[in-house]
Protein backbone atom coordinates (compact mmCIF):
# COMPACT_ATOMS: atom_id res chain seq x y z
CA UNK A 1 0.00 0.00 0.00
CA UNK A 2 2.96 2.34 -0.38
CA UNK A 3 3.04 2.93 -4.14
CA UNK A 4 3.16 6.48 -5.46
CA UNK A 5 0.07 8.49 -6.21
CA UNK A 6 -0.84 8.48 -9.88
CA UNK A 7 -1.12 12.21 -10.52
CA UNK A 8 1.25 15.12 -9.91
CA UNK A 9 -0.03 17.29 -7.10
CA UNK A 10 0.40 20.88 -6.09
CA UNK A 11 -0.24 19.85 -2.49
CA UNK A 12 -1.14 16.96 -0.22
CA UNK A 13 -4.20 17.54 1.93
CA UNK A 14 -4.64 15.41 5.03
CA UNK A 15 -6.24 17.99 7.32
CA UNK A 16 -8.68 20.90 7.31
CA UNK A 17 -11.78 18.93 8.29
CA UNK A 18 -11.15 19.49 12.02
CA UNK A 19 -11.90 15.73 12.48
CA UNK A 20 -15.56 16.12 11.39
CA UNK A 21 -16.98 14.13 8.45
CA UNK A 22 -19.26 15.98 6.04
CA UNK A 23 -22.76 16.48 7.49
CA UNK A 24 -26.20 17.21 6.09
CA UNK A 25 -26.88 20.92 5.30
CA UNK A 26 -23.23 21.97 5.61
CA UNK A 27 -22.78 22.37 1.86
CA UNK A 28 -26.03 24.30 1.53
CA UNK A 29 -25.02 26.68 4.32
CA UNK A 30 -21.60 27.26 2.80
CA UNK A 31 -23.13 27.79 -0.63
CA UNK A 32 -25.70 30.29 0.63
CA UNK A 33 -23.10 32.51 2.27
CA UNK A 34 -20.83 32.46 -0.81
CA UNK A 35 -23.48 32.66 -3.54
CA UNK A 36 -23.60 36.44 -3.94
CA UNK A 37 -22.10 38.14 -7.01
CA UNK A 38 -18.88 38.94 -5.16
CA UNK A 39 -18.72 35.85 -2.97
CA UNK A 40 -17.79 36.20 0.68
CA UNK A 41 -14.66 37.17 2.58
CA UNK A 42 -12.61 34.03 3.15
CA UNK A 43 -12.31 34.97 6.85
CA UNK A 44 -16.07 34.49 7.31
CA UNK A 45 -15.68 30.91 8.52
CA UNK A 46 -12.93 31.93 10.98
CA UNK A 47 -14.69 34.82 12.67
CA UNK A 48 -16.48 34.57 16.01
CA UNK A 49 -19.73 35.46 14.24
CA UNK A 50 -19.49 32.16 12.32
CA UNK A 51 -20.95 30.36 15.34
CA UNK A 52 -24.18 32.38 15.14
CA UNK A 53 -24.20 32.54 11.33
CA UNK A 54 -23.95 28.80 10.76
CA UNK A 55 -25.37 27.43 14.00
CA UNK A 56 -22.32 25.28 14.69
CA UNK A 57 -19.15 25.55 16.76
CA UNK A 58 -16.07 27.33 15.42
CA UNK A 59 -14.25 24.13 14.48
CA UNK A 60 -17.34 22.86 12.68
CA UNK A 61 -17.54 26.12 10.73
CA UNK A 62 -13.96 25.57 9.56
CA UNK A 63 -14.83 21.99 8.68
CA UNK A 64 -17.85 23.21 6.71
CA UNK A 65 -15.60 25.46 4.63
CA UNK A 66 -13.14 22.59 4.04
CA UNK A 67 -15.83 20.21 2.77
CA UNK A 68 -17.51 22.84 0.60
CA UNK A 69 -14.17 23.53 -1.10
CA UNK A 70 -13.32 19.83 -1.41
CA UNK A 71 -16.76 19.00 -2.83
CA UNK A 72 -16.46 21.74 -5.45
CA UNK A 73 -19.42 23.75 -4.14
CA UNK A 74 -17.35 26.88 -3.48
CA UNK A 75 -13.92 27.96 -4.72
CA UNK A 76 -11.09 30.03 -3.26
CA UNK A 77 -9.71 32.73 -5.54
CA UNK A 78 -6.45 32.68 -3.62
CA UNK A 79 -6.86 36.26 -2.53
CA UNK A 80 -9.77 37.42 -0.38
CA UNK A 81 -12.97 35.78 -1.55
CA UNK A 82 -14.80 32.46 -1.53
CA UNK A 83 -17.29 32.17 -4.39
CA UNK A 84 -19.94 29.66 -5.36
CA UNK A 85 -19.06 27.47 -8.35
CA UNK A 86 -21.27 26.65 -11.34
CA UNK A 87 -21.71 23.21 -9.78
CA UNK A 88 -22.75 24.84 -6.51
CA UNK A 89 -25.31 27.08 -8.23
CA UNK A 90 -26.70 24.15 -10.20
CA UNK A 91 -27.29 21.99 -7.13
CA UNK A 92 -27.89 24.44 -4.27
CA UNK A 93 -29.30 27.60 -5.90
CA UNK A 94 -32.89 28.82 -5.45
CA UNK A 95 -33.93 26.73 -8.44
CA UNK A 96 -31.25 24.12 -7.82
CA UNK A 97 -31.58 20.46 -8.64
CA UNK A 98 -31.26 19.24 -5.05
CA UNK A 99 -30.53 22.01 -2.51
CA UNK A 100 -31.30 19.85 0.52
CA UNK A 101 -29.48 16.70 -0.59
CA UNK A 102 -32.54 14.51 -0.96
CA UNK A 103 -31.35 12.56 -4.01
CA UNK A 104 -28.63 9.96 -4.44
CA UNK A 105 -27.48 11.73 -7.61
CA UNK A 106 -26.08 14.58 -5.53
CA UNK A 107 -24.30 12.27 -3.11
CA UNK A 108 -22.60 10.44 -5.99
CA UNK A 109 -21.50 13.76 -7.51
CA UNK A 110 -20.05 14.96 -4.22
CA UNK A 111 -18.33 11.62 -3.67
CA UNK A 112 -16.74 11.76 -7.12
CA UNK A 113 -15.50 15.30 -6.48
CA UNK A 114 -13.85 14.13 -3.26
CA UNK A 115 -12.08 10.98 -4.44
CA UNK A 116 -11.36 11.25 -8.17
CA UNK A 117 -8.25 13.45 -7.80
CA UNK A 118 -5.54 13.35 -5.11
CA UNK A 119 -5.02 16.98 -4.12
CA UNK A 120 -8.50 17.57 -2.66
CA UNK A 121 -8.62 14.90 0.06
CA UNK A 122 -5.50 12.83 -0.45
CA UNK A 123 -6.31 9.94 1.90
CA UNK A 124 -9.76 9.57 0.34
CA UNK A 125 -8.23 9.43 -3.14
CA UNK A 126 -5.57 6.94 -2.13
CA UNK A 127 -8.01 4.61 -0.42
CA UNK A 128 -10.39 4.43 -3.37
CA UNK A 129 -7.82 4.40 -6.15
CA UNK A 130 -4.68 2.67 -4.92
CA UNK A 131 -5.77 -0.04 -2.48
CA UNK A 132 -6.04 -3.37 -4.26
CA UNK A 133 -6.41 -5.88 -1.44
CA UNK A 134 -9.90 -7.00 -0.42
CA UNK A 135 -9.54 -5.78 3.19
CA UNK A 136 -7.28 -3.30 4.92
CA UNK A 137 -6.83 -1.84 8.38
CA UNK A 138 -6.67 1.74 9.58
CA UNK A 139 -3.01 1.14 10.43
CA UNK A 140 -2.29 0.00 6.85
CA UNK A 141 -3.71 3.23 5.51
CA UNK A 142 -1.87 5.41 8.04
CA UNK A 143 1.45 3.78 7.13
CA UNK A 144 0.82 4.16 3.41
CA UNK A 145 -0.05 7.84 3.80
CA UNK A 146 3.06 8.45 5.92
CA UNK A 147 5.23 7.10 3.09
CA UNK A 148 3.43 9.22 0.50
CA UNK A 149 3.62 12.42 2.54
CA UNK A 150 7.32 11.82 3.17
CA UNK A 151 8.07 11.07 -0.47
CA UNK A 152 6.45 14.35 -1.50
CA UNK A 153 8.43 16.37 1.00
CA UNK A 154 5.35 17.10 3.06
CA UNK A 155 5.00 17.25 6.81
CA UNK A 156 2.31 15.51 8.81
CA UNK A 157 2.54 13.81 12.19
CA UNK A 158 1.37 10.26 12.71
CA UNK A 159 -1.44 11.63 14.88
CA UNK A 160 -2.58 13.92 12.06
CA UNK A 161 -2.63 10.97 9.67
CA UNK A 162 -4.51 8.82 12.16
CA UNK A 163 -7.17 11.51 12.52
CA UNK A 164 -7.45 11.88 8.76
CA UNK A 165 -7.83 8.12 8.26
CA UNK A 166 -10.47 8.00 10.99
CA UNK A 167 -12.42 10.79 9.28
CA UNK A 168 -12.24 8.82 6.03
CA UNK A 169 -13.59 5.69 7.74
CA UNK A 170 -16.34 7.59 9.55
CA UNK A 171 -17.31 9.33 6.31
CA UNK A 172 -18.16 6.08 4.52
CA UNK A 173 -18.62 3.20 6.99
CA UNK A 174 -21.83 2.97 9.01
CA UNK A 175 -21.59 2.94 12.78
CA UNK A 176 -24.23 1.41 15.04
CA UNK A 177 -23.21 1.85 18.67
CA UNK A 178 -22.71 5.61 19.00
CA UNK A 179 -25.09 7.93 20.78
CA UNK A 180 -25.77 11.64 20.71
CA UNK A 181 -24.58 14.13 18.08
CA UNK A 182 -21.82 11.90 16.76
CA UNK A 183 -24.38 9.20 15.98
CA UNK A 184 -25.76 11.19 13.04
CA UNK A 185 -24.55 9.39 9.96
CA UNK A 186 -22.26 11.41 7.65
CA UNK A 187 -23.57 11.92 4.14
CA UNK A 188 -21.42 9.42 2.28
CA UNK A 189 -22.49 6.49 4.48
CA UNK A 190 -25.74 6.31 2.53
CA UNK A 191 -23.84 5.23 -0.60
CA UNK A 192 -22.81 1.95 1.04
CA UNK A 193 -19.29 1.94 -0.39
CA UNK A 194 -17.33 0.86 2.70
CA UNK A 195 -18.02 -1.50 5.57
CA UNK A 196 -16.19 -2.51 8.69
CA UNK A 197 -15.70 -6.23 9.23
CA UNK A 198 -16.80 -6.91 12.80
CA UNK A 199 -14.69 -10.04 13.08
CA UNK A 200 -11.39 -8.27 12.41
CA UNK A 201 -12.05 -4.54 12.57
CA UNK A 202 -10.66 -4.24 9.04
CA UNK A 203 -12.31 -2.20 6.32
CA UNK A 204 -13.66 -3.55 3.04
CA UNK A 205 -14.97 -1.78 -0.06
CA UNK A 206 -18.37 -2.94 -1.31
CA UNK A 207 -18.13 -3.70 -5.02
CA UNK A 208 -21.20 -4.14 -7.16
CA UNK A 209 -23.63 -2.51 -9.61
CA UNK A 210 -24.54 0.64 -7.57
CA UNK A 211 -28.18 0.86 -8.60
CA UNK A 212 -28.61 4.46 -7.39
CA UNK A 213 -25.69 5.76 -9.49
CA UNK A 214 -26.99 7.72 -12.52
CA UNK A 215 -25.42 7.22 -15.93
CA UNK A 216 -24.81 10.97 -16.17
CA UNK A 217 -22.60 10.96 -13.06
CA UNK A 218 -20.79 7.88 -14.35
CA UNK A 219 -20.18 9.59 -17.72
CA UNK A 220 -18.89 12.77 -16.03
CA UNK A 221 -16.26 10.79 -14.12
CA UNK A 222 -15.35 8.83 -17.26
CA UNK A 223 -14.89 12.06 -19.23
CA UNK A 224 -12.70 13.62 -16.54
CA UNK A 225 -10.59 10.49 -16.19
CA UNK A 226 -10.14 10.30 -19.96
CA UNK A 227 -9.10 13.95 -20.14
CA UNK A 228 -6.58 13.69 -17.30
CA UNK A 229 -4.94 10.42 -18.27
CA UNK A 230 -5.59 9.57 -21.94
CA UNK A 231 -6.37 12.87 -23.61
CA UNK A 232 -4.56 12.02 -26.82
CA UNK A 233 -6.18 8.61 -27.22
CA UNK A 234 -9.37 8.20 -29.30
CA UNK A 235 -10.32 5.04 -27.37
CA UNK A 236 -10.46 3.83 -23.79
CA UNK A 237 -10.38 0.16 -22.90
CA UNK A 238 -12.57 -1.60 -20.35
CA UNK A 239 -9.47 -2.28 -18.27
CA UNK A 240 -8.55 1.41 -18.17
CA UNK A 241 -12.10 2.42 -17.22
CA UNK A 242 -12.18 -0.28 -14.56
CA UNK A 243 -8.77 -0.07 -12.90
CA UNK A 244 -7.15 3.28 -13.73
CA UNK A 245 -6.75 5.61 -10.72
CA UNK A 246 -9.61 8.11 -10.91
CA UNK A 247 -11.59 5.89 -13.28
CA UNK A 248 -15.31 5.20 -12.73
CA UNK A 249 -14.55 1.58 -11.88
CA UNK A 250 -12.30 2.70 -9.03
CA UNK A 251 -14.30 5.72 -7.89
CA UNK A 252 -17.63 3.89 -7.72
CA UNK A 253 -16.32 0.40 -6.88
CA UNK A 254 -18.18 -1.18 -9.80
CA UNK A 255 -17.75 -4.83 -10.70
CA UNK A 256 -16.73 -5.48 -14.29
CA UNK A 257 -20.16 -6.62 -15.52
CA UNK A 258 -21.79 -3.46 -14.17
CA UNK A 259 -19.08 -1.26 -15.67
CA UNK A 260 -19.47 -2.87 -19.09
CA UNK A 261 -23.26 -2.48 -18.92
CA UNK A 262 -22.84 1.25 -18.37
CA UNK A 263 -20.22 1.58 -21.11
CA UNK A 264 -22.55 -0.19 -23.54
CA UNK A 265 -25.11 2.57 -23.10
CA UNK A 266 -22.65 5.49 -22.81
CA UNK A 267 -23.77 6.79 -26.20
CA UNK A 268 -27.25 7.53 -24.84
CA UNK A 269 -26.11 9.90 -22.10
CA UNK A 270 -23.33 11.58 -24.14
CA UNK A 271 -25.42 12.23 -27.25
CA UNK A 272 -23.33 9.80 -29.29
CA UNK A 273 -20.03 11.52 -28.47
CA UNK A 274 -18.80 8.32 -26.77
CA UNK A 275 -19.69 4.96 -28.27
CA UNK A 276 -19.19 1.34 -27.21
CA UNK A 277 -17.33 -0.99 -29.56
CA UNK A 278 -16.64 -4.71 -29.28
CA UNK A 279 -14.68 -5.90 -32.29
CA UNK A 280 -12.62 -9.09 -32.36
CA UNK A 281 -12.82 -9.29 -28.60
CA UNK A 282 -11.47 -5.75 -28.11
CA UNK A 283 -13.93 -4.04 -25.78
CA UNK A 284 -13.55 -0.29 -25.58
CA UNK A 285 -15.22 3.10 -25.76
CA UNK A 286 -14.48 5.31 -28.75
CA UNK A 287 -14.58 9.09 -28.74
CA UNK A 288 -16.53 10.76 -31.55
CA UNK A 289 -15.21 14.32 -31.85
CA UNK A 290 -13.44 15.60 -28.74
CA UNK A 291 -13.97 15.59 -24.99
CA UNK A 292 -14.62 19.34 -24.83
CA UNK A 293 -17.86 18.79 -26.74
CA UNK A 294 -19.28 16.76 -23.84
CA UNK A 295 -20.80 19.32 -21.47
CA UNK A 296 -20.50 18.30 -17.82
CA UNK A 297 -23.44 20.41 -16.65
CA UNK A 298 -25.62 18.61 -19.21
CA UNK A 299 -24.47 15.27 -17.81
CA UNK A 300 -25.35 16.47 -14.31
CA UNK A 301 -28.79 17.64 -15.41
CA UNK A 302 -29.40 14.26 -17.05
CA UNK A 303 -28.67 12.61 -13.70
CA UNK A 304 -31.82 14.09 -12.23
CA UNK A 305 -34.13 12.79 -14.91
CA UNK A 306 -35.79 9.41 -15.00
CA UNK A 307 -33.10 6.75 -15.11
CA UNK A 308 -32.87 3.15 -16.16
CA UNK A 309 -31.86 0.66 -13.49
CA UNK A 310 -28.19 -0.33 -13.53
Amino acid sequence: MTDELHLPMTQIRVSGHETFPLRLLWLKKAYDVASGPHGVDRRTFHEQSAIARFGVGKNMALSMRHWALAAGVISDDGEAALTATDFGHMIFGNDGLDPYLEQHSTLWLIHANLVAIPDVATTFYYAFNRINQSAFSREDLVQAMAVIVGSRGGRATVETLKRDVEVFVRSYAARSQDAGEDASEPLMVELGLLRELKSSGQMEFVRGPKNTLPDGVFARVLKRYWGRNHQQSPTLSVEQAQYGPGSPGRVFKLDEDSLVARLMRISDVTGGKMTWTDTAGLRQVALVGNLAEIDELTLIAASYKRRRAA
